[in-house]
């Protein structure tokens, strides 16, 4: 008697139950490309850097610049910290603080060049991608409307 009720229990349930396999076993997980963009999701239009710039926040730019002053100081005539001081940093030749030790790499960055905006924001982006071998710690600011903003705020500086 219990080997019937096990068959026919079975046999019931192969009814109720479909154990039919999947055509393709698993579950589709979705990962961003190699562009960074998400499927599904569209990527947000980049905007042109002279754009921010010319719509930046100088005061918004100075309260991102809190995260420099534990290195830099911003005022004229002030002493130089860990770095080099940024009074008049835009449009400054790079590594020309004449009592700042720049490190060999920015002067071989630096040889005829100046901190334009353009520049400054391909730095601040991440210093050590522009500058191998600089002694700046600071990772970076990644979003561009930050960049904008604290360069809009240098450009008070002269």
């Amino acid at each position: 008697m219990a080997l019937i009720f096990t068959m026919v229990t079975g046999m019931a349930t192969g009814y109720i139950f479909n154990d039919e396999a999947p055509a393709q076993p698993g579950y589709v997980i979705e990962v961003a490309d190699a562009s960074g963009a998400t499927p599904g999701k569209e990527a947000a239009p980049e905007v042109d850097f002279a754009t921010l710039l010319a719509s930046a926040d100088a005061g918004k730019g100075e309260k991102v610049a809190k995260k420099c002053a534990a290195c830099h100081t911003f005022d004229s005539g002030a002493a130089n910290k860990t770095g080099p001081h940024l009074f008049g940093v835009v449009d400054r030749a790079v590594a020309s603080v004449s009592d700042f030790k720049y490190t060999d790499a920015m002067h071989s960055f630096g040889e005829g060049k100046s901190w334009d905006p353009e520049t400054l924001n391909v730095y601040l982006t991440k210093p050590k991608d522009l500058v191998p071998g600089t002694a700046m710690a600071f990772a970076g600011l990644k979003k561009p409307e930050d960049r904008a903003d604290l360069i809009a705020y240098l450009q008070t500086l002269k």
